[in-house]
């Protein structure tokens, strides 16, 4: 059937299927609404049939871009930062749980806690950020953080792909003295995630986040701890930026 719109002076087909736009849409409801009244004085039953029709037509193109667009938005997905630590005497694990405690502080995010030996090759690679930590040996990372980064390679394959491409990377450490070799400990960990092509982001520190436990320490004090918890949050903070970049 065909109609002539007394707003426009234009001939359509009822419940025109047409692509309009949320805005076109609205404005064609508000003039078919401006009609509906004298249309409805006509003498005969078929005038006001049109005129409901032109009203049920107008709603509908409303309702549906309108609804269109809702369900075009999806949930964003949480951003995944994996914590990796060896400790023997805690002190590098309450760092772990501190750095944890400034990832959770970030909406939008979830963070994982794992002692290095018990990483699996889904946790490293679904994770968006990896922060690992260890404690200073003999100026150096310990000797269970070497075989973890190792094990990137021959046990969990990352080459050569490089799939841990483009994903975020932190370091933190503790060592008994205040020389005792933390910035290197840092160094050694960011390089090998440097190796792999990782992004690499530091907070609480110029290289990360570390803490003094021997000697006239007290052990880890709460400035340490917060400068860990600066750390989470700022590697979630960038994770976050990272996806959204990739999203557009």
């Amino acid at each position: 059937m065909v109609y002539t719109s007394r707003a426009t002076g234009e001939q359509r087909a009822g419940c025109s299927k047409r692509p309009f736009s949320k805005a076109a849409a609205s404005e064609e409801a508000r003039r078919t609404l401006r009609y509906v009244e004298p249309l409805s004085d006509a003498r005969t039953p078929l005038a006001n049939f049109f005129s409901i029709l032109l009203v049920l037509c107008a709603l509908l193109l409303v309702l549906g871009t309108g609804s269109g667009e809702t369900f075009a938005d999806e949930p964003v997905p949480l951003v995944k930062v994996l914590v990796a630590y060896h400790s023997l005497s805690g002190n590098t694990e309450r760092m772990a749980e501190a750095v944890v405690d400034g990832v959770k502080s970030v909406p939008g995010t979830e963070a994982l806690l794992k002692r290095v030996g018990k990483v699996t090759a889904d946790d490293l690679f679904s994770a968006d950020a990896v922060v690992v930590g260890s404690p200073v040996y003999w100026s150096n990372m310990s000797g269970e953080v070497k075989t973890f980064f190792d094990n990137w390679q021959f046990k969990f394959g990352v080459f050569p792909e490089f799939k841990m491409k483009n994903k975020i990377g932190a370091a933190f450490a503790t060592g008994g003295q205040v020389s005792s070799g933390k910035e290197v400990t840092m160094l050694t960990i960011l390089a090998a995630m440097l190796g792999n092509q990782m992004i690499i982001v530091s907070g609480g520190g110029a290289f990360g986040a570390s803490a003094t436990t021997e000697g006239d320490s007290p052990g880890i004090d709460n400035k340490e701890l917060a400068d860990a918890k600066e750390l989470g949050r700022r590697v979630a903070e960038v994770a976050i930026m990272m996806q959204r970049g990739s999203s557009h």
